[in-house]
Formats: structure tokens, sequence, C-alpha cells
């Protein structure tokens, strides 16, 4: 389990975990999972996918199943069509994933604003975390949006991946900077042209 999501969970997280700790652990995912989610096995490795009543709330990678492991077959209409969506991107097609709803119910104004932003992104484009800073118009907020962009909770649906330094870096991506160049180049954007720092 990525350790950002455990943190969610639980603060004082160490890796060391007494089999009680995991037990306690297991019960918060299953509760925070609820019944709608779906395990989905990506060329780039697994993502879980939680709906929440109507809509998306959360898509994390996820390569850890101690804890629980979501089924992979779609249980409800919404996660069939997101996981078809996925089907097709991944295939390489241009796909708007606005049409999937979305709703990111922990996030701040701020948080959500930039994750609105964010989301507009079309397929195969970038973004830098100052034009979304001029977008929300919080020109001087460039390291507080990177800060947002880091805690999206919805990976690749609304597409932090998309988005990368004014410089031409490559910023910085909460599944691994080698996830976010695969995203891209799937896209067809040229990713030798960004640098590493």
């Amino acid at each position: 389990m990525d350790k950002k999501l455990l943190r969610y969970f639980i603060p004082d997280f160490e890796e060391n975990l007494e089999p009680y700790d995991i037990e306690l652990i297991s019960k918060a995912f299953q509760d925070f999972y609820g019944t709608n989610n779906l395990r989905y096995k990506l060329p780039i490795g697994h993502i879980d996918i939680v709906q929440t009543r109507s809509h998306i709330s959360h898509i994390f990678f996820n390569d850890d199943s101690r804890f629980y492991e979501p089924p992979f077959t779609p249980q409800t209409e919404l996660l069939g069509r997101t996981k078809d969506l996925l089907d097709r991107y991944f295939d390489g097609e241009s796909v708007d994933f606005r049409e999937v709803p979305v709703k990111i119910e922990m996030g701040t104004d701020f948080q959500n604003s930039v994750w609105n932003t964010i989301h507009q992104i079309p397929h195969g484009e970038v973004r830098s975390y100052k034009w979304i800073a001029e977008q929300i118009g919080r020109p001087k907020a460039v390291r507080a949006v990177g800060n947002a962009t880091g805690s999206n909770p919805i990976t690749i649906i609304i597409p932090c991946h998309r988005v990368i330094g004014s410089n031409g870096n490559l910023g910085g991506y909460g599944g691994g900077l080698e996830r976010k160049r695969q995203l891209l180049t799937l896209e067809g954007y040229p990713v030798e042209v960004l640098s590493e720092k």
C-alpha cells in the first residue's frame, strides 16, 4: 500500500507492524473502500479505484495487497465504464476522462481548484505548476500548487502526470517519475525534452 495513503489512516505509521496492527489497518481499509471498488492491473502496476455513491472518489497506485485486495471485476456500471475508458487509454486511444464523474470530498477549496484545473488539461499536452497557479488566480502560489498536485487522490483521471515545471523539468509524481514518463509517452508527449532537475 502506498505509504502516503497509509498515513492517511495512521499518522504514526511505521514499517514494522504487529499482527494486531495489521488486523486493525485491514478493517480500516475495508471501511474506506466500502463495497464499490475495483483493482485494475495496468502495464505500469496496479491501481485501486474507489466509487463513493455516484462518483469516483479515489484512484491510486497500489502494489501492496497486505491489507485489502479489491475485486478485479467491476461491481457497478460506473466502475465498468471507468475500466473501459482505462482499457481504451492504455490501448493508445485519446480518451477524455472528464466523462467520468469525480468528486473529492476531503480537499480544501484551494486543492479542489488545483485539481479542477488539472482535470481540464487535454490528452497529450502538459501545463506547468505556474500556469495552474495563474489559472486559479494565485500566481505566487506555485509551491502550494505543487503540493496540491502531489496530493491528488484521483490519479490518471485527474491527470497530474501532465503537470511539469515551467523550466521544462519533469517535476514530481505521486506514482513515481518512471510512471509519469510512461503515461506521457503513452499519450505521445516527447518526454525526452524534459529534464529531471
